[in-house]
């Protein structure tokens, strides 16, 4: 594919297929600005989960997000077919699928979208017709998303455009007020992950759980429903507030209105940053330079162990011993903590950050 077949659809929308894990959805914001760089006048639409559809109403440039639970056991024709039909009415010139995958690829090719783009992978020869070759040479995920939005063969820029996502000041003192919440600086902590082996232990988000509110600040612990029990052991005898849920929403809201963000290698991790709000990342077995957000972090932890197992990427530690994640004390992230909150004081107060 190439400018002047994309110029051809003249203003026609543009379809992105993403991951639908909600850090790699955030990162699909630099595809959103790289399309809209190309093309000011053609609407973009990203499919969604209930889950990050929210994630959409808060990314500019994108038009709106198709929402399509579609099973993930199972090739499920008849949602396929159904998601096609709604592709149809809404007139893609173009689809950019991320995923390798030949159930990722269905619906577009149902839909009769003229222009399908993706990578080479699961004999997709004929449901795409703008096959990309060269997907394993790219070191990272946003590398190999935001590829596809550029022309074949062109190179990688030095520096892609960041996520960014934006949510207006009224509607985080609506929510402030709706939780009954005051105006103390707040730390969220974000203790989930997908995996246990990138989760930092839940007595040490406890333990700064506590130093934090002993040191005057609100704290509040985010997460879904998978996150309740860590939340329970984190908020355990304290005045933190447990904010977990349903809705990814409401994390959204928190981060934004939160002074600093505290997370594992996560989605949250990403949303914080794509927000703009100060994050520390706390990493084990995944490596930052692959996975951190592209956004720029306040404090990236690790152990200062040299580990020869790290980093495995693997969602369970294979070795049993979990050091990566055991061996980073609370008083490490409690300091960067502190320095990142001092950080935003000027700012706070209406002068410039020195």
């Amino acid at each position: 594919m190439n400018d002047n077949s994309y110029h051809s659809a003249e203003r026609s929308p543009i379809l992105i297929v993403p991951y639908m894990w909600i850090g790699d959805f955030v990162r699909c914001h630099t595809v959103v600005k790289v399309l809209r760089a190309r093309f000011p006048d053609r609407p973009i639409d990203m499919l969604a989960t209930a889950l990050c559809a929210p994630l959409a109403d808060y990314m500019p440039g994108l038009r709106q997000a198709i929402v399509a639970d579609l099973p993930r056991s199972r090739l499920a024709l008849a949602h396929q077919i159904a998601l096609a039909r709604r592709l149809k009415r809404e007139g893609y010139g173009s689809a950019l699928v991320m995923p390798r995958t030949w159930k990722a690829t269905l619906a577009p090719f149902l839909a009769q979208i003229p222009e399908r783009t993706g990578f080479v992978g699961e004999a997709r020869f004929v449901l795409l017709n703008d096959l990309r070759f060269g997907e394993r040479a790219l070191p990272r995920m946003v590398d190999r998303c935001a590829a596809l939005a550029l022309p074949v063969g062109a190179e990688l820029p030095p520096q892609w455009p960041l996520p960014e996502l934006q949510v207006p000041a009224a509607a985080i003192e609506s929510w402030r007020q709706s939780r009954g919440l005051d105006g103390r600086p707040a730390v969220a902590l974000a203790p989930g992950a997908v995996g246990p082996s990138k989760r930092w232990p839940s007595a040490s988000y406890a333990a700064l759980a506590r130093a934090l509110v002993a040191d005057g600040f609100a704290v509040w612990v985010l997460g879904g429903p998978a996150e309740q029990a860590l939340a329970a052991d984190i908020v355990a005898g304290t005045a933190a507030r447990d904010l977990t849920g349903h809705d990814l929403r409401e994390a959204i809201l928190a981060l934004a209105a939160a002074t600093v963000a505290v997370s594992n290698d996560s989605g949250l991790l990403h949303i914080a940053a794509a927000l703009g709000t100060p994050s520390i990342g706390i990493f084990g077995p995944t490596s930052p330079w692959h996975w951190a957000p592209l956004n720029p972090l306040a404090a990236t932890i690790e152990t200062a162990t040299k580990l020869d197992c790290r980093p495995c990427h693997k969602p369970v530690c294979r070795l049993g011993h979990h050091r990566c994640m055991r061996e980073i004390a609370p008083e490490t992230v409690l300091a960067a903590t502190h320095r990142a909150i001092a950080a935003t004081r000027p700012l706070e107060a209406g002068r410039p950050a020195e």
